[in-house]
């Protein structure tokens, strides 16, 4: 039985429409780079970059060329904390998700 969307393309419309999936998404992402998943974060973060403002709105935002951002987020990619750190606050700002760390 084919599918009748392909599965990125089925994120990429709920991140569009569904502010409380990009919080989730946006959420996960983080919380696979915290638990050392560094691949899946990464992997999280690119479809969350291209489901939301794309490379090209998000390299003018952080002042990092979009294909550096975008090698940075690739399978091959090891980006910097301040990098990253940039890349998530201008996501949350420019999303409008707000996260907060919460000690447990």
């Amino acid at each position: 039985m084919p599918l009748t969307r392909p599965f990125k393309e089925t994120i990429m419309v709920r991140l569009q429409k569904r502010p409380e999936f990009r919080q989730a998404m946006l959420r996960e992402a983080i919380d696979a780079f915290l638990t050392g998943e560094i691949d899946v974060g990464k992997s999280m973060l690119r479809d969350y970059i291209n489901g939301t403002i794309g490379f090209e709105k998000l390299s003018k935002k952080v002042k990092i060329p979009s294909k550096s951002l975008m090698r940075m987020f690739g399978p091959n990619g090891n980006p910097r904390a301040n990098n990253l750190f940039a890349v998530i606050e201008a996501l949350q700002r420019e999303t409008g998700v707000e996260l907060h760390l919460a000690a447990e």
